[in-house]
């Protein structure tokens, strides 16, 4: 038998996927034969995938992404792209995060740089980095009006882009040769 109390504090609680999954086991009878631990371990799964996948939809969301459905897994990599597989594969792991590293896609207008940058910015997300995507253009108009604003929006611009793991700059036209980067050509 259900208990819409338990149900109703799980949602004061914010623990909506495990009132769900609550709501199930009491509908479906197969869940009595099972034990208090499977049943109580369903129930905490369910809420952790729940929190989990609101929290990447929320990384992405906060991102602000020119494509938001960009992936790695749907990239198409015809001959004459000559985009390396395996080298891509590599960068969505994310380990030239753990390294400190960045990425300069160069190549022609039209080649889908944009799309690759947001692939490899939500395949970060999908390891729960703190990503921010931003044209140039727009990126200098936030620091130039902040700049000339009386109280401290600059200071604050600031920390607003240094607490990103990963920040794409998109349009950027002229690559800082100080920094170490991998560099990958699309045609």
């Amino acid at each position: 038998m259900m208990n819409e109390d338990t149900i109703t504090k799980l949602i004061e609680m914010k623990m909506s996927g495990m009132a769900e999954a609550y709501k199930q086991q009491a509908q479906n009878k197969q869940y009595n034969d099972l034990g208090f631990e499977d049943r109580f371990k369903l129930l905490v799964d369910s809420e952790h995938s729940r929190r989990k996948s609101n929290k990447l939809q929320r990384l992405i969301r906060q991102a602000a992404f020119e494509v938001p459905s960009a992936s790695i897994e749907e990239i198409q990599y015809f001959e004459d792209r000559r985009l390396p597989k395996e080298e891509i594969l590599r960068l969505a792991s994310g380990l030239y995060l753990e390294n400190k590293n960045n990425i300069i896609l160069m190549g022609a207008t039209g080649a889908g740089k944009t799309y690759l940058a947001c692939a490899f910015g939500i395949a970060a997300c999908r390891q729960f980095y703190k990503v921010q995507y931003v044209r140039l253009p727009e990126l200098l108009d936030e620091f130039k009006i902040a700049k000339n604003q009386p109280d401290d929006s600059y200071k604050k611009l600031m920390r607003k882009y240094t607490k990103k793991e990963l920040l794409i700059i998109d349009e950027l036209w002229k690559a800082s040769h100080n920094s170490s980067y991998e560099k990958l050509n699309i045609m």
